[in-house]
């Protein structure tokens, strides 16, 4: 279990530290990356922090609890207070500060539930660290709380399965919002981008078309 928190870990920091392509950030050839230049590189080092950290410290206790406590239910309620925390953070601070997404569900009247989502339009100011480590994070978790449910199951240990249900489900919901809301960020770029260029088009066959008619005939009009 040690080793698998400290595979997850080490594969955060690498990932966050890289290029995308496992090479260290430009200017920083030939030296290993770290955790200060990780958190150089961030616009936002303190929600990295947090993002990172609630997962961590979930899954820390989940699996070294008995070393906090013997009492199954502190470490199942602490490690529960976690994973809310946790999950409050990427939909309502993280989403929103480090690559510029914020989902939610409104529930109307009637009874429906109704998808909204926020995009920044401007996304120039977004680290590229905070984006994968973002990513990575958003992706890996639902993962590995997965594996950890499949385990519980096969070795009847219910009390902690209920743990990882609850784990799966809230990650996997930010995992779902987020991805839609990525896509209507796309879809409105997209609208965006066609109705410019048809705008544009319209307009220079109006001045083309428009221009012709109102052209005087080359030479005018010869006295008789």
């Amino acid at each position: 279990m040690a080793a698998v928190l400290g595979d997850v870990a080490s594969a955060v920091l690498k990932a966050a530290a890289g290029d995308g392509q496992g090479q260290p950030p430009a200017g920083q050839e030939g030296a290993p990356a770290s955790n200060e230049s990780m958190l150089k590189q961030s616009a936002h080092p303190t929600t990295l922090l947090f993002h990172v950290g609630f997962k961590l410290g979930a899954l820390f206790v989940y699996l070294f609890g008995g070393l906090i406590s013997s009492s199954f239910v502190f470490s199942f309620v602490l490690v529960v207070l976690l994973l809310a925390f946790d999950f409050w953070t990427v939909k309502n601070v993280s989403g929103r500060l480090l690559v510029g997404l914020r989902w939610w569900n409104e529930v109307r009247e009637d009874g429906t539930n109704e998808w909204r989502f926020e995009s920044r339009e401007d996304t120039s100011r977004i680290a590229d660290v905070d984006s994968r480590v973002f990513w990575l994070t958003l992706w890996t978790w639902p993962l590995i709380w997965g594996f950890f449910t499949v385990q519980t199951f096969f070795s009847f240990n219910y009390g902690w399965m209920l743990c990882t249900l609850v784990a799966l489900a809230l990650s996997g919901a930010n995992l779902y919002g987020y991805i839609k809301c990525s896509r209507a960020a796309k879809d409105r770029v997209s609208t965006l981008a066609s109705s410019v260029a048809s705008n544009m088009l319209s307009r220079g066959l109006a001045s083309q078309f428009g221009g012709g008619g109102s052209t005087a005939p080359a030479g005018g009009a010869n006295n008789v």
